[in-house]
C-alpha cells in the first residue's frame, strides 16, 4: 500500500512539473485571445464618446451644435472617425478628411456604442472586408461608373459639388472605407442600402476603387492626372501638332 501511493504521488508530481514547463516556455501567441463582451466594448466607446463627441452631439447622442447620432448604426461611425473627418477641428462647409486620432480598437469600440443607441445600418466585419479581394472587378466598374462616377470622375478622383462641397478623391481610402461610405451616405452622397446596392456589390466596387486609385500603376503611360480625354486631347494638340509645325519649319528652312 505505501509503495502504491509512492508511486501515485510521484505520477503526480511529474504532471504537475511538466504542466508547469508548458506555461512557462509555451509561446505567447499559442494561447487563443479571449474575445472582449459586447457590453464591455459598449462601455469603453461610451466613455470615449463623453470624452471626445459629446460636446456636439449632446451627451444622449440627440445633437447639440453638431447632428444626432441616434440610428447613424456603426457604419457612419468607422466612415467619419475611421477616415479622420471626425472629431471636426473646426466649422466648414464639408469635413476635411484628415490624420486618424483614434485607433482600431477605439474606432470599434465607439461604433458598438452608436450601434446599441437606435440601431442603424451596422459596419461590415472584416471577414466582409477581407472578401473585397475576391470581388468582380468588372462588375464592380460597371457599378461604379453607373451609381458613383458622376461625383468622384471615372477614376476616383473627385470633383467638385454645390455650395463649397466636393466629392472628395478616393486614393486614400481603403476598403473599410468605401463600404461604410457607401452604406451610411456621408455629406451629399446618397446612402446606397443593401436593398439598393448589396454587400457583395458594394463588395464589387470597393475592389474596382482599390484597383484604380492604388493598384493599377499606368501601365499605358503617363496618367495626366486620370482626367480622361481633355488632357489626353490637349497634350496629342500642343505636342502632336507642335512638333509637326517644328518640322514642317525646319523642312522650309533646308529647302
Amino acid at each position: 500500500m505505501r509503495t502504491r501511493v509512492s508511486n501515485y504521488g510521484v505520477l503526480v508530481l511529474a504532471l504537475v512539473l511538466v504542466g508547469g514547463l508548458y506555461t512557462a516556455f509555451a509561446s505567447p501567441g499559442s494561447k487563443a485571445a479571449a474575445p472582449v463582451p459586447q457590453s464591455t466594448a459598449v462601455e469603453a466607446g461610451r466613455q470615449l464618446f463623453l470624452q471626445g463627441c459629446s460636446t456636439c452631439h449632446g451627451l444622449n447622442l440627440q445633437g447639440a451644435s453638431g447632428p444626432t447620432l441616434v440610428g447613424v448604426g456603426s457604419s457612419a461611425v468607422v466612415f467619419q472617425v475611421g477616415s479622420g473627418r471626425m472629431p471636426l477641428a473646426a466649422g466648414s462647409a464639408q469635413a476635411p478628411r484628415k490624420k486618424v486620432k483614434y485607433d482600431r480598437t477605439q474606432i470599434d469600440q465607439l461604433a458598438a456604442y452608436i450601434q446599441s443607441k437606435g440601431g442603424g445600418p451596422e459596419a461590415p466585419t472584416d471577414a466582409q472586408v477581407a472578401a473585397v479581394a475576391d470581388g468582380d472587378l468588372a462588375l464592380g466598374g460597371d457599378l461604379f461608373r453607373t451609381n458613383c462616377s458622376s461625383c468622384h470622375n471615372f477614376a476616383g478622383a473627385g470633383g467638385a459639388l454645390t455650395r463649397s462641397k466636393y466629392a472628395p478623391a478616393l486614393k486614400a481610402a481603403d476598403a473599410r472605407i468605401i463600404i461604410t461610405a457607401m452604406q451610411s451616405g456621408p455629406e451629399n452622397m446618397p446612402r446606397f442600402s443593401d436593398n439598393t446596392l448589396t454587400l457583395k456589390e458594394k463588395q464589387d466596387i470597393a475592389k474596382y476603387v482599390r484597383f484604380i486609385t492604388a493598384e493599377n500603376k499606368d501601365p499605358g503611360g503617363a496618367a495626366l492626372g486620370h482626367y480622361g480625354p481633355i488632357p489626353e486631347g490637349l497634350v496629342i494638340f500642343l505636342v502632336g501638332i507642335g512638333l509637326i509645325i517644328v518640322v514642317t519649319l525646319w523642312i522650309g528652312a533646308r529647302a
